[in-house]
């Protein structure tokens, strides 16, 4: 979508290269998922070495000196810091975000540490596996997932990263809520795409929405005669092409399956009443389609 937004704008382009632009975009998101693991890591990691910094103090306290072990001993991210095949992927991909920039770490271990949940996690004398695995799951939810100095270091670093980061945190809490004390290292470590066709889905629609722009615009300006061509939002006129092309060139792919992502996607990100205007239009235009037998989907429940 925001490829073939961008392109709107461009008297010239080379399809070549928006497509690499988009696999690496897709490919990006992986890094964005090993990053807000690896955040973990280090605040674990900025914990210990706190704990000992504090019980090392010439005048320290009985309480300092024996200090309450419970964060630093947490299996969950215990399970994390030790995850070798975690470590390599992060090494082999160069993400240092947070060795060179660990004033955010601190930040997230602070607000950690100053917040009720860690106050009466830290007091439960009880220490289970699951116990620790829903203190990660809240702190996540509630402190990192949210925060807003995170949120604008990862959309400085990446641009596409801040529109992915939703459904990044999404999938780090899904692993996290599955964790067990046996699962093996590679639990956390999911392919980014179930096959090969997935892997070209982005490519494939992007090309196929260019190629048949003139097409695509014809069917939307016939079906909206009442409608200004230059009053549709041009976010809309991106997503309901998208949304055509989908039906007419995906014959795997689900009408109601195309039509409910792409009200997702302009309840995101155009205005508040676009996705009631495209529902309107990829209905009627869905309908005239069945009736000229122009749907060629594939499977059963495809329509």
């Amino acid at each position: 979508m925001q490829t073939i937004y961008a392109l709107g704008s461009k008297e010239q382009f080379d399809l070549q290269n928006e497509d690499k632009f988009t696999v690496e975009s897709m490919n990006q998101m992986y890094n964005l998922y090993l990053l807000m693991l690896d955040l973990m890591v280090e605040v674990h990691a900025f914990a210990k070495a706190e704990q000992e910094k504090i019980s090392k103090k010439i005048l320290a306290t009985e309480e300092e000196k024996n200090p309450n072990t419970k964060f630093i001993n947490n299996q969950v991210l215990t399970k994390l810091s030790d995850n070798a095949e975690l470590r390599d992927e992060i090494s082999k991909r160069k993400l240092k975000h947070w060795r060179q920039n660990d004033e955010y770490v601190a930040i997230i271990y602070n607000e950690i540490v100053a917040s009720d949940r860690y106050a009466s996690y830290m007091e439960e004398e009880e220490t289970t596996f699951k116990i620790d695995r829903k203190f990660v799951v809240d702190i996540y939810t509630e402190i990192i997932a949210p925060n807003d100095k995170l949120y604008d270091y990862i959309e400085d670093a990446r641009l596409t990263w801040i529109d992915d980061l939703p459904m990044i945190n999404m999938a780090v809490l899904r692993r996290l809520g599955k964790l067990k004390p046996a699962s093996p290292e590679s639990s956390l470590l999911p392919s980014l795409f179930k096959n090969e066709e997935d892997v070209h889905f982005g490519t494939e629609l992007l090309e196929k929405t260019v190629a048949n722009e003139t097409f695509l615009a014809n069917e939307i300006t016939e079906n909206t005669p009442n409608w200004d061509k230059e009053r549709i939002a041009d976010v809309d006129m991106v997503l309901i092409k998208m949304a055509l092309c989908e039906f007419l060139k995906f014959p795997t792919i689900p009408v109601k399956v195309t039509i409910n992502e792409y009200l997702e996607i302009s309840k995101e990100y155009s205005t508040p009443k676009s996705s009631i205007f495209i529902n309107g239009i990829l209905d009627k235009l869905v309908k005239q389609y069945e009736r000229e037998k122009r749907l060629k989907k594939e499977g059963r429940g495809l329509k």
